[in-house]
């Protein structure tokens, strides 16, 4: 039997269409990325919980791509729940790409290497 672990949780979750968030029982405090302990007090008492899914934008930028590869970007997104992530608003660049105190909503989305998160403008 493979040992379990968060970040395989994760993956499992996001395979299932579920994008879930751990939080620790003792302080309410969420936490991401998935981890064994939570950061700052070492307590090992993390739970699983659905994530809104809904955040600010804290950090964008744009990456030009050689032609013909399209521009993509890269965001920091504070979610809701207080963990802060790195990924990316799906489809936008140039003027489409929303600025820094923008919210968002995650979705699932999946290629070769399996799925992840990625964002949407509201």
């Amino acid at each position: 039997m493979t040992p379990s672990t968060p970040d395989a949780e994760y993956a499992a979750f996001l395979r299932q269409g579920r994008f879930m968030i751990q939080r620790s029982q003792s302080s309410g405090r969420h936490v991401f990325p998935p981890r064994v302990a939570e950061p700052g007090t070492g307590a090992r008492d993390l739970e699983w919980v659905e994530a809104k899914g809904t955040g600010t934008i804290y950090s964008v930028t744009e990456i030009a791509q050689r032609p013909p590869a399209p521009n993509t970007n890269v965001v920091l997104v504070d979610l809701d729940e207080g963990p802060r992530t790195i990924s990316r608003v799906e489809g936008a660049f140039g003027p489409a790409l929303p600025p820094i105190g923008a919210r968002v909503k995650a979705r699932i989305v999946s290629n070769d290497s399996g799925p992840f998160i990625v964002f949407d403008a509201l």
